[in-house]
């Protein structure tokens, strides 16, 4: 049996040692451009357009790009960001539908994630362990599924600009970020919405909230993973923080691709973390 993971490309991530692995691309609008956020996007350039830009979007991929990463093989484990925030969930969903209509003896598993980026990696890392433990299909979906529970994400975001005009949060709070500087600390709900948590002024505070944030909600030390928009040095910060603590944490750093860059926008974090 050829088993695949494959992704969204809001998970962040274009190649996965050791799986079979493919992703589907979102895609960003601003300035009459399109950026398809795929391998090579410059990032740093589709920021800068998106923050010049009045109005800006989003796509998802859709139901045929889906069904042609499908291709080729008997088992398929598909991950998508939140259904709350795009309409990839729903176009992976039709492809399935579509897909197995045609190939009957595939079996396909979706998770909606109900997060993005990191959250989406910590499950994608881990269906690669059971894959490795050479798990049924059946016994990997349910473990699969049983995991996604203790996963948790907190974002700390220093603009919310884009989440605005996409409807995501009021106008009226990301003016206020935007006056005074704030960093505002949010949650992904159990739901897959975004809520907004807490609030700093300046980085070391933030830090230290985003760590706050992961101790209330039960980390003991699991595995994390940290995306950043065009700040490193943040997010070392924060991989730091954590291993003063748990001196034996895996944690790893990786930049935001294009999507999660124009939500979580300049300076901005995005953490993934297990609560085992």
């Amino acid at each position: 049996m050829k088993r695949l993971i494959v992704s969204d490309s809001s998970s962040n991530k274009f190649t996965f040692d050791g799986m079979d692995y493919r992703y589907v691309s979102l895609k960003v609008m601003a300035d009459k451009r399109e950026f398809v956020d795929r391998e090579g996007l410059n990032v740093e350039e589709m920021v800068n357009v998106v923050e010049k830009s009045s109005v800006t979007s989003t796509s998802c991929p859709n139901s045929q790009e889906w069904m042609e990463a499908f291709e080729g093989y008997d088992e398929i484990f598909a991950i998508t960001i939140t259904n709350r925030l795009s309409g990839s969930y729903a176009s992976c969903v039709m492809a399935r539908d579509e897909y197995l209509e045609e190939h009957p003896e595939v079996k396909i598993d979706i998770v909606d994630s109900l997060e993005t980026g990191p959250g989406m990696v910590l499950i994608m890392e881990k269906l690669a362990e059971l894959t490795s433990q050479g798990l049924s299909f059946e016994e990997t979906v349910e473990k699969i599924h049983e995991y996604q529970k203790t996963t948790h994400l907190c974002f700390s975001l220093a603009s919310i600009q884009n989440l605005a005009k996409n409807g995501r949060v009021t106008p009226v709070v990301a003016k206020l970020v935007g006056l005074f500087g704030i960093v505002l600390l949010g949650r992904a709900s159990p739901e897959g919405t975004i809520d907004i948590v807490n609030r700093s002024r300046g980085e070391k505070k933030s830090v230290k909230v985003i760590y706050d944030e992961m101790i209330e909600m039960g980390y003991k030390g699991g595995k994390v993973s940290i995306s950043h928009v065009l700040c490193p040095e943040k997010a070392a910060k924060v991989r730091d923080l954590v291993r003063e603590h748990y001196p034996n944490a895996h944690v790893d750093i990786h930049p935001c691709t294009g999507l999660c860059s124009y939500y979580a926008e300049r300076g901005g974090m995005i953490i993934g973390y297990e609560c085992q």
